[in-house]
């Protein structure tokens, strides 16, 4: 079962690595809303389609949160990691290789913190960003009262974080989706890395501990 969860979370965050900077090389036409609308749809059919093997996580800032709660055992969570962060890289290495010179001129769309916006504020807006969509993940996946919505509202939380701070920080809300393009992009890009793990995850274990101390009936244990 671990081997097809590694599977899963691979194609998962793979598909919204591929899928993410291409839109964002064809932005002239797509735009912001455009721009987040691939994300979130991205994320919507990955999680749908991944959840019944993983749970569909795609994003070590979801697999970190979830794991403090004890909802995922330690050795999955590494697993996890691993799949995420090497599925991101391939996704982004894939887009590169279909569409080299697009891609090279957005930085293979590598999220990053704009001119006028400190770290500080890089940090908290991925960290609240983070916070609800792992709450959203927790309340329309993880709780066992959850609606049968699939990945739905989990890609509209992409979508919304993408609109309000798509301009700032690039909104990657996971750790695995700037990890991948910057590790290709490097320099400048690549130095930020501590900025989309520590604001990610942060807001990941943070959302998740609230919604397991708050909201939820008592009972799960580690998946």
């Amino acid at each position: 079962m671990e081997a097809k969860s590694f599977v899963a979370e691979f194609v998962g965050t793979f598909t919204l690595v591929f899928v993410g900077v291409g839109a964002i090389a064809a932005a002239g036409s797509a735009g912001l809303v455009g721009v987040a609308l691939a994300h979130g749809l991205a994320i919507a059919i990955m999680v749908t389609a991944t959840a019944a093997v993983s749970g569909g996580h795609l994003n070590p800032a979801v697999s970190i949160g979830l794991w403090t709660v004890g909802k995922l055992s330690s050795s999955r969570l590494v697993s996890y990691l691993i799949a995420q962060v090497t599925g991101g890289l391939a996704g982004a290495f894939l887009i590169l290789l279909a569409l080299p010179m697009a891609v090279r001129e957005v930085s293979i769309g590598t999220p990053t913190v704009a001119a006028g916006v400190g770290s500080g504020s890089a940090l908290l807006l991925e960290a609240v960003l983070t916070f609800f969509l792992v709450f959203a993940v927790y309340g329309t996946a993880v709780d066992r009262r959850a609606p049968k919505l699939g990945g739905l509202f989990i890609g509209l939380a992409v979508t919304m974080g993408i609109l309000v701070a798509g301009p700032a920080t690039g909104a990657a809300l996971n750790p695995a989706r700037h990890l991948g393009p910057a590790l290709l992009a490097g320099g400048e890009y690549l130095a930020q890395f501590w900025i989309y793990w520590l604001g990610p995850v942060a807001g990941g274990i943070i959302a998740a501990q609230v919604y397991r101390n708050t909201l939820e009936e008592r009972s799960a244990g580690p998946n």
